[in-house]
């Protein structure tokens, strides 16, 4: 847990302490959590009820708007469609998809000046109206964010804090916005292996992931297992990708993750969960 107020508004002995923070944090588990990020609760707690109220839509508008292409990742993706593996194999994916689908739906939105690959906005009707506005301002503000973060592993690394601000201000960034699905205790049970999301890494620079309390993401430790993410309030979980591995030697980890049958207690139904990446 680390406190990115200290890299952006503490004096230069607190910001190179938590550049170094945030460093070995991605150098020896690949995953932290921030808090004091720059984007206030209130614009969250808005985002997500927005993303709530999409996913509510019935399935036949939603397919209407749906995901085309890997160049483009942008639109609606069906529960099912996608299936997050490490394999390497079509054929063997495919089994896998078939088996036990991750049980998952997103909408993924990205920069919106790129002429080429337009985003897939919904038709804003009804409890919808201001969606696009909401989704692009927060993507603005997760893509400075991202920034600082970028800066603060810079710092971190004995570089000159702008070092990688050439590589990312585009704004080359998926907005991901992701809903679990209610679902029986039991489909667990009969289906071994039955994940929300199976075990993968992330191929960019940073995921900033903001999570609702219900649970379920487990990140690999150092010695192979599993390890749970529990949600935190007012926290950013940040993981390094396969990029920024690469872009550090593998000095950082890009970290296999998984979203799994969250904690039960005594519940035969899990209710929904939301995040937003």
């Amino acid at each position: 847990m680390i406190d990115f107020a200290k890299f952006q508004h503490g004096d230069e002995t607190q910001r190179l302490e938590t550049a170094k923070a945030i460093l070995k944090g991605f150098q020896t588990a690949g995953f932290i959590y921030l808090k004091n990020m720059p984007i206030p609760r209130e614009t969250r707690e808005h985002v997500f009820a927005t993303s709530a109220k999409l996913f509510e839509l019935p399935v036949e508008e939603k397919l209407s708007y749906a995901w085309t292409s890997p160049q483009a990742n942008r639109g609606y993706s069906a529960p099912g469609r996608e299936k997050v593996s490490l394999l390497t194999d079509a054929d063997e994916i495919e089994k896998v998809r078939a088996s036990v689908p991750d049980i998952k739906e997103s909408f993924e939105i990205g920069r919106d000046n790129e002429a080429d690959h337009p985003n897939r906005w919904p038709n804003e009707e009804g409890d919808i109206v201001g969606f696009k506005a909401t989704m692009l301002d927060f993507f603005d503000q997760c893509k400075a964010a991202h920034v600082e973060v970028m800066r603060a592993i810079a710092v971190g690394m004995g570089l000159n804090s702008t070092f990688f601000d050439n590589y990312v201000d585009d704004g080359d960034n998926t907005l991901r916005l992701l809903h679990y699905p209610a679902v029986d205790r039991e489909v667990f049970k009969t289906n071994p292996g039955q994940v929300r999301a199976g075990e993968h890494s992330d191929y960019g620079s940073i995921t900033l992931l903001f999570q609702d309390s219900r649970g379920g993401l487990q990140v690999k430790s150092p010695n192979g297992h599993f390890v749970d993410a529990a949600p935190i309030e007012d926290t950013c979980v940040v993981n390094a990708g396969d990029l920024l591995a690469r872009w550090s030697n593998d000095t950082i980890k890009s970290t296999i993750h998984r979203v799994v049958e969250p904690p039960h207690g005594d519940r035969e139904v899990y209710p929904p969960r939301y995040s937003i990446a």
